[in-house]
């Protein structure tokens, strides 16, 4: 089943990908960064870090974005254990940009895919021996996406992007609102 999921992933991203290369408004159009607070299911929020780019339209409003994303969070609970988990995703999303009056403002709205490498991990003290054990467990999950945002130019090839994305990824959904800035090829 993983596999299969795996498969399916990489596949429908390679088609949109693909699907917008095609298009007269295709190749690397612009890469950016994004920071923001993650707030994963169960537990506290978190900072979480990523990269994106632009690599073209598949309809004027509608364009194509391949990303990757890192958050970790860890707790300290039942007297001194500590509980980390960890998340990659590698993922794509697309994104619909609404028709406005004013160019200054670009909203959107998406969703897309992703695969998450979570990795879980557990450190405490055995209670009979004093000593340290620890366990560890790692998944690859497919994850969807729905968000949306606003973008405005900063500077003659550099966005200002807020958005807000829900991940639904099995065992560790998460809320995302983050910032970032893009920056332009071209003229």
């Amino acid at each position: 089943m993983r596999r299969d999921a795996l498969l399916l992933t990489f596949a429908l991203c390679a088609m949109t990908c693909q699907s917008a290369l095609a298009q007269n408004n295709s190749g690397l159009k612009n890469i950016g960064f994004a920071v923001g607070i993650v707030s994963p299911e169960g537990l506290d929020a978190t900072l979480g870090v990523g990269v994106f780019a632009d690599v073209g339209a598949i309809t004027p409003n509608v364009r194509v974005e391949p990303r990757m994303d890192f958050w970790t969070q860890s707790e300290t609970m039942f007297g001194g254990s500590e509980f980390t988990v960890r998340d990659i995703a590698i993922g794509c999303r697309v994104k619909y940009y609404f028709p406005v009056a004013n160019p200054k403002l670009m909203p959107f709205a998406g969703g897309g895919l992703g695969l998450h490498f979570i990795n879980a991990e557990v450190e405490m003290i055995d209670p009979f021996s004093g000593q340290p054990i620890s366990a560890d467990d790692s998944s690859t999950e497919l994850g969807l996406d729905i968000g949306g945002g606003l973008a405005t130019p900063i500077g003659v090839r550099t966005n200002f992007v807020t958005e807000a994305w829900f991940g639904a990824v099995s065992d560790f959904s998460h809320f995302t609102l983050r910032v970032g800035l893009t920056h332009a090829f071209g003229s």
